[in-house]
């Protein structure tokens, strides 16, 4: 593992900063990643470049994007005499990750990401699944547990159902508060996501899908007869084998999914 580059940045509250500095999670991180000398690695917000030392030093084609203009100065001259580190400053939630890949490598995506942008940036990053092989994320432990919750479990719900239907995820291990300077109030972790190459059961209409997810999980400790009664009769319900008295968090994605094609076809 590379030397992290040291240079003084305050962390900005605006950019929800908090700089990773434990050698031994970060040593951890980089291992669960494992980059090899032939991938397109794609870092958001290296910050201080605590990942990107590792993922320059790996040899392969290192972009990292960074929305702070005051860092872009210290990882320059850190990192600018790689010919593989190249940096891009601008949103990730607005960047187009397409121009990062070609047609014969798909791109690995890498980030501690802010809390206060991770779902959007979810999502956003779900748009681009055709050219990405694999996402290696720091977020806050609670979305980390709402990510790979299963049906009855209490973090279930419309984050990790939508995350699912796209891609296998994997709940790899909790990093506490003081790895980080300056420390979050809260426990952190670290998920791997890993777009489906074909999804199993495909939604007739994706939207129909998102609906009927969010709709279910807008009262969720009530019945699915009485969140989706908008939508669906009982008897729509026993046509399609699923107990109207169940609630939502016991409602599996195949269900979901049987759901949304029902209301599609009708």
């Amino acid at each position: 593992m590379a030397n992290p580059p040291t240079f003084h940045h305050k962390a900005r509250k605006r950019f929800g900063q908090n700089f990773l500095h434990d050698p031994g999670v970060i040593q951890r991180i980089i291992q669960a990643i494992a980059p090899q000398q032939d991938q397109h690695l794609v870092e958001i917000g290296p910050g201080q470049g605590a990942l990107t030392a590792s993922l320059v030093t790996s040899g392969g084609q290192t972009h990292v994007i960074e929305l702070d203009r005051d860092l872009v100065p210290g990882l320059l001259a850190s990192f600018t005499s790689y010919n593989n580190f190249h940096l891009h400053q601008g949103d990730a939630l607005k960047f187009n990750f397409s121009q990062l890949a070609d047609t014969n490598q798909k791109i690995r995506v890498i980030g501690n990401l802010p809390y206060n942008i991770s779902t959007p940036l979810l999502f956003h990053l779900l748009s681009f699944r055709h050219i990405i092989s694999d996402m290696h994320f720091m977020l806050q432990k609670e979305v980390v547990e709402r990510l790979a919750a299963q049906p009855g479990e209490k973090a279930y719900g419309r984050l990790g159902i939508m995350a699912q239907y796209y891609c296998q995820v994997d709940y790899l291990f909790t990093v506490s508060p003081g790895a980080f300077k300056p420390a979050p109030k809260v426990d952190s972790a670290i998920v791997k996501l890993t777009p489906h190459q074909q999804i199993d059961s495909p939604a007739d209409d994706i939207r129909q899908l998102e609906q009927v997810v969010k709709l279910a999980f807008s009262q969720r400790r009530k019945t699915i007869r009485n969140t989706l009664k908008s939508l669906f009769t009982t008897e729509d319900f026993h046509q399609l084998a699923i107990d109207p008295t169940l609630r939502p968090e016991q409602i599996t994605l195949p269900q979901f999914i049987s759901l949304a094609n029902y209301l599609a076809k009708r």
